[in-house]
C-alpha cells in the first residue's frame, strides 16, 4: 500500500496541505519556548529551554528543592524540552509519538485518503476514524496525513506523576544499624553508645531512578538526610550523618558524631532492654519535563540492647 507522509510525498500531499495552516509560523506566548514550523513543510523546530530554567535563562523557581512533591503542571515534552500541549496551527501533541495532530478539515476524498499513512487495505470511506495533518517537529520523514480509528492519545504528562513512579522502582531501607553495646551483648550505664548505619544505596543512598512517558523522562536522585534515633530511655538523638562506626581503638571516647550515654540500667524496661529505633528521612530530589521538585520517605529499624549498672566487688 502506498502511503503519503514527509517530503518524499511533496507532490501527492501538495493538494492536501493546500489551504491548511497545519505548517504555518507558529509563535509561542510561554517564553519556556515552542514550535516553529516553516511554511509548506513537514520538518518543525523546537524552541524550548532546558528543563528548570526559566525563559531569561536563570534557574526557575517551580517545585524547587523544599517546596514539597505533589502536584504538578501537566507537560507535553520533545526530547525533555516543553513545547505547547495544543495550538489553533497544528492542532493537539500527541505525548505517544512527540507530534501534533489535527483533524483535516475537510476530511479527504477517498483517492487521496487511500494514501495515508495508517489506512487499512480493506479501508471503506464508511468506516469510522477520521484523517489528520501530523506534524513531528524535528523528524520530516514522520507526519503528513494520517488516518486514525481512535484518534490520537493526546494526554498530557504529569512529571510529579513521574517522580512518583520513579521513587516507587527504588529500594529505600531503614537504616542497617550498629551501635555498641551490640544486640545479645551488654552495656555499661555512663558509657558511650555509638550509633551509625552500615551504609550502603539501599540505606543510605544515593540512588538513581528515571520514569517516562512519551517524550518526558523524570530522573530522581534519593538519599538520606537525618537519622533519628529513639534510645527507649526517653531521650532521642538526631544524626545528620550515617554515624561512626565503633573501633577498639576508641575506648572509651564518645562517638565524634552520633553517640549517647544511658544513665539508668535497662533492668527497669519490661523487656529487660531497651528498644531503639532508628528513623531515615529519605529526600528525593527529581528533574524532568521542564520541573523540578523534592519528596520525601520515612524508612525505620530496631534493636534491642541491654545496659547494665558496673557492679563493684568488696573483700
Amino acid at each position: 500500500m502506498l502511503t503519503a507522509r514527509g517530503p518524499a510525498a511533496t507532490v501527492v500531499l501538495a493538494a492536501v496541505l493546500a489551504g491548511t495552516s497545519a505548517n504555518s509560523a507558529l509563535a509561542n506566548d510561554d517564553p519556556g519556548g515552542g514550535v516553529v514550523c516553516p511554511p509548506r513543510e513537514q520538518d518543525c523546530d523546537v524552541t524550548a529551554q532546558d528543563p528548570g530554567q526559566s525563559g531569561d535563562n536563570k534557574p526557575g523557581d517551580s517545585g524547587k528543592p523544599g517546596s514539597g512533591g505533589g502536584g504538578g503542571k501537566q507537560v507535553c515534552a520533545i526530547d525533555s524540552k516543553t513545547v505547547p500541549c495544543s495550538t489553533p496551527e497544528l492542532g493537539t501533541f500527541n505525548s505517544a509519538d512527540a507530534c501534533y495532530w489535527m483533524v483535516k478539515d475537510p476530511q479527504p476524498d477517498a483517492e487521496t485518503a487511500r494514501l495515508a499513512t495508517g489506512v487499512p487495505d480493506d479501508w471503506k470511506p464508511s468506516d469510522k476514524g477520521k484523517f489528520y495533518n501530523v506534524t513531528c517537529p524535528g523528524e520530516p520523514l514522520k507526519g503528513g496525513l494520517t488516518y486514525s480509528a481512535t484518534g490520537p492519545n493526546a494526554t498530557a504528562v504529569d512529571p510529579a506523576q513521574l517522580a512518583q513512579e520513579a521513587v516507587e522502582k527504588m529500594t529505600l531501607l531503614g537504616p542497617e544499624i550498629g551501635i555498641t553495646p551490640k544486640p545479645g551483648g551488654k552495656g555499661v550505664v555512663g558509657m558511650p553508645v555509638y550509633l551509625w548505619d552500615t551504609k550502603s544505596a539501599e540505606t543510605y543512598g544515593p540512588q538513581n531512578k528515571s520514569a517516562s512517558a512519551g517524550a518526558v523522562t523524570v530522573t530522581a536522585t534519593a538519599y538520606v538526610t537525618k537519622i533519628v534515633w529513639t534510645m527507649g530511655d526517653g531521650n532521642t538523638v538526631t544524626c545528620t550523618t550515617a554515624g561512626t562506626p565503633y573501633k577498639a581503638a576508641y575506648g572509651k571516647h564518645p562517638s565524634p558524631d552520633c553517640g549517647h550515654r544511658y544513665e539508668q540500667p535497662s533492668s527497669a524496661q519490661s523487656s529487660g532492654k531497651y528498644h531503639v529505633t532508628a528513623t531515615s528521612t529519605w529526600t528525593i530530589d527529581w528533574q524532568g519535563g521542564g520541573q523540578t521538585g523534592q519528596l520525601t520517605e520515612i524508612r525505620n529499624s530496631a534493636v534491642d540492647i541491654a545496659v547494665a549498672e558496673v557492679q563493684v566487688l568488696n573483700n
